[in-house]
């Protein structure tokens, strides 16, 4: 469940998935820094009546110096399922969508990197909003999640892992 403002969202039937790995399972090393930052394909289902676009957000907590953004997309369309694996690099897509900035400054996805030593949990979660937003394509996770604040009609998130 998620708390935006003070309207706690129920999101049982929003489902995010991937083919390339199970949820709290291992991310494959082809979708890693050490394979060349290819995203995964992703699917959902299940989405609220109404939505207008999506929003995803995949983030890494246990990061050394604090969470840590992988990859910020907003604008995917409503008709849309899901997104194919290996997303270019490029301020939008194919779709129309957006692309902003990770934690590295640069637009797009940038795969699981961690030090060795330690499993980290990457976090991708989808918002069906109910609106597109009107935002630049260098926005950042906090830009996003402000532009949001609203607008997320439910959410969905799939948790993989990764270690070095």
């Amino acid at each position: 469940m998620l708390l935006i403002g003070a309207l706690a969202l129920a999101d049982s039937d929003f489902r995010l998935s991937s083919p390339a790995f199970k949820p709290g399972a291992p991310i494959p090393t082809d979708f890693s820094c050490d394979a060349g930052d290819h995203s995964p394909a992703l699917a959902w289902t299940g989405a609220p009546a109404g939505t207008k676009s999506y929003a995803l957000i995949v983030e890494d907590p246990d990061a050394p110096m604090g969470t840590f953004v992988h990859w910020v997309v907003f604008n995917l369309p409503a008709a849309a399922s899901g997104m194919a694996a290996d997303a270019p690099k490029t301020p939008q897509l194919a779709d129309g969508a957006r692309q902003g900035n990770n934690g590295m400054g640069a637009v797009g996805y940038k795969g699981p990197c961690p030090p060795p030593g330690k499993t980290h949990h990457y976090h991708f979660e989808l918002f069906a909003l109910d609106s597109t937003l009107d935002m630049p394509s260098a926005a950042d996770a906090t830009s996003l999640r402000a532009a949001m604040q609203n607008h997320v009609k439910a959410n969905a998130e799939l948790v993989g892992t990764f270690e070095r």
